[in-house]
């Protein structure tokens, strides 16, 4: 391109934005009188008139006269005694149910002895963190996260692998090993 091009089109530029600079267009709004319109009714004036009320008449059938119940010490001669009603029974025990309910230490035991799990509450990724130790099953030796859906505590082994699938029974979790579906229960 020519030298004298680009600095033609730099002082044009220049100009142009200098001229943008003196323009009243974004200035404040003026204060401008407004033109008032005679303002009339959206709709006519409704009549006014007096609001009464009085009881509803009796159904077909029943009396005119208004019923009164009965003093207090008529009613109470009149009714026989009644005998107290008794307390309800008491709500049976509510079993805790929920991921924070498994949290804490637990005693294993399969078919090839028992260890200690531990399911933790601090977040491994989508799931939760979990140790064992002293577990003569490999498997189960290598549980290290945990998680709680549909009802359900699944341990997992590093890379995902469902290690055991276990339902709350009362006070422990029953279950099997996914590998072997040999039965196992952790218990308090």
């Amino acid at each position: 391109m020519p030298r004298g091009f680009l600095s033609t089109t730099a002082c044009v530029a220049l100009v142009m934005s200098l001229g943008a600079c003196g323009t009243t267009r974004f200035d404040a709004p003026r204060d401008r009188p407004r033109p008032q319109a005679a303002l009339e009714p959206a709709t006519p004036a409704l009549p006014a008139g007096t609001v009464t009320s009085e009881p509803l008449a009796p159904p077909p059938g029943a009396s005119a006269a208004p019923v009164e119940p009965p003093p207090p010490s008529v009613a109470a001669a009149s009714s026989p005694a009644l005998a107290p009603e008794p307390p309800p029974p008491a709500p049976a025990p509510v079993v805790a149910t929920g991921r924070s309910s498994v949290v804490g230490s637990w005693n294993a035991t399969d078919v090839s002895g028992s260890c200690r799990v531990s399911l933790s509450s601090a977040p491994a990724l989508d799931l939760y963190k979990a140790s064992t130790s002293g577990c003569a099953n490999k498997d189960l030796a290598k549980v290290s996260a945990w998680d709680f859906r549909d009802g359900e505590v699944y341990l997992y082994q590093p890379g995902g692998t469902v290690t055991a699938r276990l339902r709350q029974a009362g006070g422990s979790l029953d279950g099997a090993l996914s590998k072997s579906g040999a039965q196992l229960s952790l218990a308090r």
